[in-house]
């Protein structure tokens, strides 16, 4: 549906234009970022070194901050957040000797970084 707009309405049109998909790519944006840091924690969890459980049950995606441009979010290992170095890239044993790391942490921010950029370039399409 077309409308006319003389010369001096232009600009307002325009803007109004420009208004509206900055506010649907903040929306898309957004949504892209949890779906990233849901998708972290998720591996990291699933790919976490395993002795009771509890390391991998503690990790979690949280919100710091929002405004109506941005969103900040953290993933995070609630109680044991001591650990995630020393598993992630080992450490020497008590009396001697060293237990290997295992990537699980890395892995899983690189895939998030990924999928970020995927999400953000399909809404940016259309």
């Amino acid at each position: 549906m077309a409308s006319t707009v003389n010369i001096n309405g232009m600009a307002d049109v325009i803007m109004q234009g420009l208004t509206e998909f900055a506010e649907l790519a903040t929306d898309d944006m957004k949504e892209a970022v949890k779906n990233a840091s849901t998708t972290v924690r998720k591996e990291i969890k699933a790919n976490a070194p395993e002795d009771t459980g509890k390391y991998a049950k503690s990790w979690t995606a949280k919100k710091v901050r929002e405004t109506s441009q941005t969103l900040t979010m953290v993933v995070h290992s609630k109680n044991r957040y001591q650990l995630a170095h020393l598993l992630e890239y080992g450490h020497a044993k008590r009396n001697g000797g060293r237990v290997e790391g295992k990537a699980h942490i890395t892995p899983a921010e690189q895939q998030g970084i990924r999928q970020l950029q995927e999400e953000i370039e399909r809404a940016l399409r259309g």
